[in-house]
């Protein structure tokens, strides 16, 4: 919906700084305001969704009900820049549900409110292509706004599209990430009541799933692309006996990875790098006997998925094995959307892409190797991001006290809610992937 909109200047939102250059300045946008107002009252007629106005004015055919608070403000967003402007329409309150509002004397609504605004979401995502005509949707090159090249994942900018997330601040992730401080789909078996399961325990079975389609024991040497904050490096060495290098590039994951080794008496047995996969693959050919990777694959961007691959190709011995866990999507809308700028690159994710299945496969036809196995947890991610957001919810006054502001915290919200949806729908999957050599 962003058709005949002049090129805008790129903006980097600075969340840990409470920065957000031009979030609560509106577009001025008559026409394109207009075209998304019938657009949306079009959409939503048959939807089991409520969109209410100030003046009583009810949309769509019952369900989660999304207030808009400000409607000239919401659908000038909405026309403008489409995805993009229905999260900022969230993060500035032009949107809500259940009358909340961020604010440090109201701290009880936030988990009710954003239930039915994940349920809303939920609702659209099983109805994408029913939300933009046909017509417009074959005009998508005309009004999609595409990933900036300076968000490209080279081996310099890759390590600042991290820092802009991961170093936001280790205390704050703790105060929603289980104890393991994993910050990816648990797994929780299928037909069993996750409300008996604690988050933590789910966790580990995923670790432990990874670790096995990498088949790693004792002894073996093992290279792990993406530390996250050291629970799978700490679950190899300790309970596998495992030699593990882990490769970050968040300094504040290192800091934090390295303390948790150090206390569990693991130092001489894990090495944690600040440092590139290209980089470390160049350098350590044929060294590892296994090589695992836990949703960082969503961060190396469509053009260097051959680098990611080929890599662990060079780094593998003969015989060595893969664990890979993978955010996915389905490759025809991989397709449609391989260019598209969305709200999650713009202020949670800066030169992320999901792949497909097929795409993988693709891609890793001119290595040695194959996927052997495969494990799907999307249903799982439902449950987990479920907990995560209700958790940092339950502990807002932290997170104000941290110096985060309440624009943070709707946004926090948004996008746990949204990717919440997008599994629910199965708009998004997640798998694991065994690959052997060949």
């Amino acid at each position: 919906m962003t058709l005949l909109t002049p090129t805008r200047q790129r903006v980097i939102p600075s969340p840990s700084a409470g920065l957000w250059p031009g979030l609560f300045n509106p577009p001025v946008a008559p026409l394109h305001a207009k075209a998304a107002r019938a657009l949306i009252q079009r959409a939503v007629r048959k939807m089991p969704v409520s969109l209410v106005f100030p003046d009583g004015t009810r949309w769509g055919a019952g369900g989660p009900e999304l207030q808009i608070a400000r409607p000239d403000a919401f659908f000038a967003r909405l026309g403008r820049d489409g995805l993009i402007g229905l999260g900022e329409a969230w993060m500035t309150g032009e949107l809500t549900a259940g009358g909340w509002l961020p604010s440090r004397k109201d701290l009880h609504s936030a988990n009710p409110a954003t239930d039915t605004l994940a349920a809303a979401l939920t609702v659209l995502a099983t109805r994408m292509e029913h939300l933009v005509p046909a017509f417009l949707q074959k005009l998508r090159a005309l009004w999609d706004r595409h990933t900036p090249n300076e968000e490209e994942n080279t081996e310099v900018q890759a390590r600042q599209n991290i820092h802009r997330h991961y170093d936001l601040s280790n205390d704050l992730f703790e105060l929603f990430l289980d104890p393991t401080m994993s910050y990816s789909a648990a797994w929780f078996e299928p037909g069993t009541d996750t409300s008996t399961v604690d988050l933590e325990t789910a966790q580990y079975r995923k670790i432990d799933g990874v670790l096995d389609l990498a088949r790693v024991g004792h002894g073996a040497s093992v290279l792990e692309i993406g530390s996250g904050w050291g629970a799978l490096a700490i679950r190899a060495a300790a309970d596998r006996g495992a030699e593990v290098t882990t490769l970050t590039l968040s300094t504040e994951q290192k800091e934090f990875a390295e303390r948790r080794i150090a206390e569990a008496g693991l130092a001489n047995r894990i090495t944690v790098r600040l440092e590139d996969y290209r980089a470390h693959a160049a350098a350590n050919p044929g060294k590892y006997h296994s090589v695992v990777s836990v949703e960082m694959i969503e961060a190396v961007g469509e053009k260097f998925w051959p680098d990611y691959f080929g890599a662990i190709d060079r780094v593998l011995q003969p015989g060595g094995r893969m664990g890979l866990q993978a955010i996915t999507i389905d490759h025809d809308r991989l397709m449609a959307t391989r260019h598209s700028y969305t709200w999650i690159h713009k202020y949670i994710f800066p030169g992320g892409i999901l792949p497909s299945l097929t795409a993988i496969d693709r891609v890793l036809a001119p290595t040695t190797l194959r996927v052997a196995e495969s494990r799907r947890l999307g249903p799982s991610y439902v449950t987990t991001l479920q907990q995560w957001r209700h958790t940092f919810n339950d502990n807002l006054e932290k997170v104000y006290a941290l110096g985060f502001d309440e624009t943070f915290t709707r946004m926090w919200n948004f996008y746990l809610a949204y990717t919440q949806a997008g599994f629910a729908a199965e708009y998004i999957d997640d798998w694991q992937l065994g690959l052997a050599r060949m």
